[in-house]
């Protein structure tokens, strides 16, 4: 069991129903995001749920590119070892190309990808100097097309995700390196909640339970639930252009 797990993004949302998933299985955690104040609040939670584990917490955003390694290392100091990153932070895009707010999709596009290829580099760097561990990239079913509008910022960043996720398992091929490309589709969240009509959206408990299991098998790629979308990414990719934009 990979004991000691790091999650980006744990203050709220799928980062933190991670780290209450885990922390039931008796495992000790890292977890690092902006709002330091719900990462004290989990962590009184959870020690006081599960005494037996460690959590240990850091504020962190993400896109304070330098901080991140320093973070990352300080947390392997802290408990020895980190067997488990799993790159989360994110935010959606709101806005779509061409509307006047390059800043919104800059930002998106920063959080969702630069700041993950920054979390990437420190979480190989450990890896590598122990020569074990698992990299989980959370990314998206959006990622396997272009989407328009306001979706379209978001999808190409979680396309990139999970090329960069690609690009990894083929460095890392025969080593005891792990990497994970996770494709969530909709789950209940703070970053979809305004989404209307949101397909097969699920709630947030059964979106967890679904991610971590996911996770925990470690396989390359995983579409989260497993059902409907490992199918239906196979569709959305099919579609001919033009029925994909009538649905779209």
């Amino acid at each position: 069991m990979r004991r000691n797990i790091l999650i980006t993004g744990a203050s709220s949302g799928l980062g933190m129903g991670m780290a209450r998933a885990w922390a039931a299985k008796g495992c000790n955690l890292a977890l690092c995001a902006r709002r330091e104040e719900n990462l004290e609040a989990l962590q009184h939670e959870l020690t006081t749920s599960y005494p037996n584990i460690r959590v240990v917490i850091q504020a962190l955003d993400v896109c304070d590119y330098d901080r991140v390694p320093e973070v990352f290392q300080s947390f392997k100091e802290e408990l020895g070892s980190l067997d488990r990153i799993v790159v989360n932070a994110g935010m959606a895009s709101s806005h779509g190309i061409g509307q006047g707010h390059f800043e919104s999709n800059r930002q998106a596009a920063e959080t969702n990808f630069v700041a993950a290829i920054a979390q990437c580099e420190a979480a190989m760097e450990i890896f590598r100097a122990q020569n074990a561990g698992h990299l989980v990239l959370i990314s998206s079913v959006s990622g396997v097309r272009g989407f328009r509008g306001a979706m379209n910022v978001y999808a190409a960043t979680k396309a990139a995700v999970a090329s960069l996720a690609e690009g990894l398992q083929l460095d890392t091929e025969g080593t005891p390196i792990r990497v994970t490309n996770i494709m969530p589709g909709y789950i209940l969240t703070d970053i979809n909640r305004s989404t209307k009509n949101a397909p097969f959206r699920v709630d947030l408990e059964t979106g967890v339970a679904a991610l971590v299991s996911a996770i925990d098998k470690e396989k390359r790629r995983a579409y989260v639930p497993w059902w409907p979308w490992t199918p239906l990414s196979y569709v959305i990719k099919a579609l001919p252009f033009k029925v994909f934009a009538r649905a779209m």
